[in-house]
């Protein structure tokens, strides 16, 4: 007789392998975003504020390091989206509320309700939207995405942690006003700088490196400096990244045109 094979596997599959340390970094974001909300309860708003950050950071690597190692999945797909939920939605609206917005009372609550509505709208666009076929439109997204849209909605306590607020600031009225706008910005089609698709020359990257070290570098020793700043110069990309969507628009609209009147001439 035969012996029995053994079917019994000690080790998952190299596929399933792939997909379980991009699923991970996603779910330690879940934590620090809840963690953060633990923070603000016992009043500790600056941890609040560096776990938010945190919760950014694992954002944008987990879903590259998905894709460098081959190991995405519609299971990572949809931790990504409850994670951003979570870290980007309920969290900022929390410290928030914990901060500044339990003083309006029913208000407050109010605009935490609408933030965090948003902000599911638009993740729900964007995994619509992300089965769409490549395009020069993947350069930008439509609307603010939820990791930017969390940390705007902090840059009031964000400015005030780092000291830049020289003058008295009426934070009773900047805080809602934060609110309204990006939960506008979140569920509109205002084009945004996505940072995905960029190409960096060969020549540069040592450049490239450089400054990356130096921002941590400057993060570590003026930490919210460093990201009430960062905040600013986003805000000030937005007009930007709108202008220049229109630009390349019109280019590609005008090309079309072309290419359809060539077509007409030769039949």
């Amino acid at each position: 007789m035969e012996p029995k094979k053994n079917n019994l596997k000690i080790v998952a599959d190299k596929k399933s392998a792939r997909i379980i340390l991009p699923n991970m970094l996603t779910l330690i974001g879940v934590c620090i975003g809840l963690t953060s909300i633990r923070f603000a309860l016992d009043g500790r708003f600056d941890f609040a504020i560096i776990a938010i950050i945190f919760a950014a950071l694992i954002d944008g690597l987990d879903g590259r390091i998905a894709r460098l190692i081959k190991g995405t999945s519609k299971v990572g797909k949809e931790l990504d989206s409850l994670t951003d939920m979570i870290s980007f939605g309920v969290a900022p609206a929390f410290i928030m509320y914990f901060w500044k917005l339990n003083t309006l009372e029913r208000f407050g609550w109010l605009l935490c309700l609408i933030y965090v509505i948003c902000v599911a709208l638009r993740l729900a666009r964007f995994n619509i939207n992300s089965n769409q076929e490549a395009s020069w439109r993947d350069n930008f997204f439509e609307g603010v995405p939820s990791p930017a849209g969390g940390i705007l909605v902090l840059t009031p306590l964000i400015v005030s942690l780092s000291g830049f607020d020289y003058v008295q600031l009426n934070y009773g009225i900047i805080v809602p006003i934060f609110f309204v706008v990006t939960s506008f910005l979140l569920i509109s089609k205002f084009p945004s700088y996505s940072f995905k698709k960029i190409v960096i020359p060969r020549k540069t990257t040592i450049f490239l490196l450089f400054g990356i070290i130096l921002f941590f570098g400057l993060l570590l020793i003026y930490t919210f400096n460093v990201i009430a700043i960062s905040s600013l110069v986003y805000l000030l990309l937005l007009p930007i990244s709108f202008f220049h969507f229109q630009k390349i628009k019109k280019r590609h609209q005008n090309d079309k045109i072309q290419d359809d009147d060539e077509l007409e001439d030769e039949l």
